[in-house]
């Protein structure tokens, strides 16, 4: 896999790069759709406009008359489906998943729930809770500790690391500030990787894996997006034969999902044993996210793996 793409659309069609948004992660969506804008116009593409999607959205698309959307949103609005809808309705050609998987992904609990369907897919002991739930009856089969995350929010937001019994409601507190709904997710005391899965041909194939180590005590937002927070080792240590069950993994992660043309996959790894933990279906495009070092290590450099996520636009159908 190089850097040999032909182009789906000719260079003058009308694209849109949607960022920004209106979700926790609109910092990170402005320099992910930045970077692709950017890489657009290095590409040769010569009617390519940057879009900050509002609630307006749809009138600014029908008057820039956009042909082809290139989704560099990243959460609410952008990754869960919402933006999608629209582009349906519009008849807008979009890159990455459709309507109903990125809903899906987008909602830890409702993953987990797809992802159960396929026995080669592993995953850490949960509990679902829902507001108004006892936070302690629904978590009393769960080994602390425990993380505690919003449902349906990216980027580490939210999140906590609950210790004791005694740390679980003020970390659930600090969870439905985003969400109403919270996952309580036993912790793996392993080490983070993460594998993109990207479509040649409509055939979906994994990159290489990174191995996330960052220097905070788990891998939060400040570790994600700050420089030299983090070491990340591509390809990961592991050996060959891990390495093919966490690619295979993936791969079917995304295909049971219903996931199309790009998502990143997470995993902890602990024994030699993958545990999935999420599916992201509009994964970042900063200078120092995962999916471009992963790309970059199988020799997909930034333009073309832009190229290659646009030439599945429209697979989403």
């Amino acid at each position: 896999m190089g850097n040999n793409e032909l182009k789906k659309y000719s260079t003058d069609t009308k694209i849109g790069v949607l960022y920004g948004g209106l979700s926790s992660e609109r910092e990170v969506s402005l320099r992910s759709g930045k970077n692709v804008f950017e890489a657009l116009k290095r590409l040769g593409y010569t009617n390519v406009v940057l879009l900050d999607v509002d609630k307006n959205i749809a009138e600014k698309l029908k008057s820039e008359n956009i042909k082809v959307a290139y989704n560099a949103l990243h959460g609410k609005f952008g990754e869960d489906g919402c933006i999608q809808g629209i582009l349906e309705l519009l008849k807008i050609e979009y890159t990455g998943c459709g309507v109903m998987a990125s809903a899906i992904t987008m909602n830890k609990e409702y993953t987990k729930r797809i992802l159960s369907t396929n026995k080669d897919i592993i995953m850490a002991k949960s509990a679902f809770i829902r507001q108004g739930d006892d936070i302690y009856q629904k978590t009393k089969d769960l080994k602390y500790p425990l993380f505690t995350k919003p449902v349906s929010e990216g980027s580490s937001f939210g999140m906590t690391k609950v210790n004791t019994k005694e740390e679980l409601q003020a970390a659930y507190n600090t969870a439905i500030k985003y969400n109403n709904d919270v996952l309580a997710e036993e912790f793996i005391d392993g080490f983070f990787v993460t594998v993109g899965v990207l479509e040649k041909d409509n055939k979906p194939f994994a990159t290489e894996i990174l191995e996330i180590r960052p220097k905070t005590e788990w891998y939060d937002f400040e570790a994600k997006y700050t420089k030299g927070m983090t070491d990340f080792i591509v390809p990961a240590n592991l050996n060959e034969t891990v390495t093919n069950r966490v690619k295979d993994m993936a791969v079917k992660a995304f295909e049971t999902a219903g996931c199309r043309g790009v998502s990143r996959i997470d995993f902890m790894m602990k024994d030699n044993i993958p545990y999935l933990l999420e599916i992201n279906t509009s994964p970042g495009m900063t200078d120092i996210s995962d999916l471009p070092a992963q790309a970059a290590a199988m020799g997909i450099d930034y333009d073309n793996l832009v190229l290659l996520i646009l030439n599945n636009a429209g697979l989403n159908k």
